[in-house]
């Protein structure tokens, strides 16, 4: 198949989040499959790495404006097979610095999914499938569906539509429609309207061939009124053509086997090294050398979604028995109130920045990864854990309930400790069980080679992709 990537940030050109890691990947394990990948993203200011000026790209917007802008060409790969295409328009992009969070995003996104679709007939290009991602690629459905194929391409291909995080939808007035260019029969209450507003999520879901999100869990979870966020009647509307496929991980970036960030590298075969590891991230972080209690860590944002209110009222009781180091940024909040509790003796180590050194050296060498997320769409942090033999400790949610299994609860196939309700209580029962496993030393190392045998690669995930694109292409083979 030829399946063009649509998205707002791709790995290692531009990133701010999961998003990119996945359209770094994924196409990756397309493209070693034997299909034919694109990838368009929008050229901002900071993207990283070489990239080749095609040509103009005049694109037309409604209200009979002509966007000025250009086209850049550069590789994903070292083999130069997957071309990723970059969409320039100096004023919307390349001027300023950041991604997202502007006053205007409405327009520039807007002029980057008209942008995609004039970039397809401008190259010739004739896609099977069309996979956008997240809010900032949603119009491209409604655009390869309403407007005439002769605008687009001679054959219209099947559109997939992703949601990553439905919290972000990218909800403007109703003045943006009309610098869209699309049609106003298709604004009301079954099509881009959403309470006289305009939505560009929901366009991608309105319009394309088949949603899906990132694990089978959210894409039920997203359709009840608790984190439909709004949309749960729509998505409940378009629930035949919705699924869920986990997301994988890099397994060349996240190997123990092979990791350069690490003193020494280690394997299910010889977990005793893993040791050695903690001993190391101990003494850099200064929490002193101690194998008769756990290590815990945390990576990710300090928020209130990543769990840090469950965390905060029980960390007394997890220094007590134990040692925790944090990395990662977030609520100002929780900065002021962990800094107050670190100091000499504390048990406690935080790191108040993002360092990709740091992250891996925390994922092979602590004990047991904290993940008690109020939602997940899928999650990455537990499948890094898991990877590293570092028992993932999570709440029941989104992809976090469809990849970590109970030890407790699963003696035979257990990777993890889970709870479900969202409270400091069952956070602190769900420790309490990984430290009882951990005194059991024959028992933990058993848990430790059972999570690092289990399967999240691209590999994996990537078959799935294929068996959703294959359920879009004959849609439109005709046509």
């Amino acid at each position: 198949m030829r399946i063009l990537f649509a998205a707002s940030e791709v790995y290692p050109f531009a990133k701010t989040g999961g998003l990119a890691d996945v359209i770094g990947s994924l196409p990756k394990a397309l493209q070693q499959a034997g299909h034919q990948v694109w990838i368009v993203m929008p050229r901002y200011g900071s993207v990283q790495g070489e990239a080749q000026l095609i040509g103009p790209l005049d694109v037309a917007m409604g209200d009979g404006k002509v966007e000025k802008g250009a086209l850049y060409r550069s590789f994903l790969d070292a083999d130069r097979k997957i071309p990723v295409y970059l969409v320039d328009h100096q004023p919307y992009f390349g001027s300023r610095k950041g991604l997202y969070a502007f006053d205007d995003d409405m327009w520039r996104f807007a002029f980057f999914c008209r942008a995609v679709v004039e970039m397809l007939r401008t190259l010739s290009l004739s896609p099977d499938v069309v996979h956008c991602h997240d809010w900032h690629t949603g119009l491209i459905p409604a655009y390869l569906k309403l407007l005439p194929a002769g605008d687009t391409s001679e054959r219209r291909p099947g559109v997939v539509f992703t949601i990553h995080n439905l919290m972000f939808q990218g909800i403007f007035g109703r003045d943006v429609y009309g610098y869209t260019g699309l049609p106003w029969s298709a604004y009301d209450l079954h099509g881009l309207e959403f309470h006289g507003s305009f939505n560009f999520l929901k366009a991608g879901a309105v319009y394309a061939d088949r949603i899906n999100t990132v694990s089978p869990t959210y894409a039920i979870e997203i359709q009840t009124p608790a984190l439909g966020h709004g949309l749960d009647g729509m998505l409940r509307h378009h629930s035949r053509k919705l699924s869920g496929i986990v997301n994988g991980i890099d397994y060349e970036v996240w190997n123990p086997e092979k990791d350069r960030y690490l003193t020494r590298q280690f394997s299910a075969r010889d977990i005793a090294r893993k040791l050695d590891l903690k001993h190391a991230l101990q003494t850099e972080t200064k929490l002193g050398i101690d194998d008769r209690v756990p290590l815990f860590s945390f990576v990710g944002r300090l928020t209130d979604q990543k769990g840090m209110d469950l965390i905060m009222p029980i960390l007394p009781s997890l220094l007590e028995n134990g040692q925790v180091v944090i990395l990662g940024t977030g609520d100002p909040a929780y900065h002021k109130r962990l800094q107050e509790i670190d100091g000499p003796g504390s048990h406690l180590a935080i790191v108040l920045k993002y360092d990709e050194t740091l992250a891996h050296k925390i994922y092979a060498g602590s004990d047991a990864f904290l993940m008690p997320s109020s939602f997940e769409p899928c999650g990455l942090g537990q499948l890094i854990a898991l990877r590293y033999g570092t028992l993932p400790i999570v709440r029941r949610t989104g992809g976090l309930a469809d990849t970590v299994l109970d030890a407790d609860e699963d003696r035979a196939s257990g990777t993890g400790f889970a709870f479900t309700d969202y409270t400091p209580a069952a956070l602190q029962d769900a420790v309490e069980r990984c430290r009882a496993a951990y005194s059991d030393k024959s028992r933990w190392s058993a848990l430790v080679q059972h999570a690092m045998a289990q399967e999240f690669s691209w590999k994996s995930s990537m078959r799935h992709y294929e068996e959703l694109y294959r359920m879009v292409v004959p849609v439109h083979a005709a046509a």
